[in-house]
């Protein structure tokens, strides 16, 4: 179930679909608000958000910190939560470059845009 909120940042980054989304498989590590990292893959990726492996739950609109290899951490904001899975919007829109850098260095045969 995704969670909807009136915040328009919210609204254009998950509903609108503003960015295209990448799916892909990228290994990091994710940190939630006033708790220890955990290892994750992000599953799906755009310039506005993410979704993750969350084992753990976690809560809508708690901050959270993404760490891919290479990067410095990310800030991000839980929009969903659901069977394992964590939908987060980036705290400030990932630059193209670093978005590209990104697709670039992880995508392979499995990845493909999703519009």
């Amino acid at each position: 179930m995704i969670h909807r909120s009136s915040d328009p940042y919210t609204l254009a980054s998950q509903e609108d679909r503003c960015a295209p989304r990448t799916r892909l498989t990228i290994p990091g590590q994710l940190r939630p608000s006033g708790g220890r990292a955990f290892r994750t893959v992000v599953h799906d990726l755009s310039i506005s958000g993410f979704s993750a492996a969350a084992l753990n739950r976690m809560h809508e609109g708690q901050l959270c910190w993404l760490t891919l290899a290479g990067l410095e951490s990310l800030q991000a904001q839980v929009i969903w939560w659901e069977n394992c899975m964590v939908g987060c919007a980036f705290s400030e829109l990932l630059s193209p470059i670093v978005h590209d850098s990104i697709l670039a260095r992880y995508s392979g045969e499995d990845a493909y845009r999703a519009y």
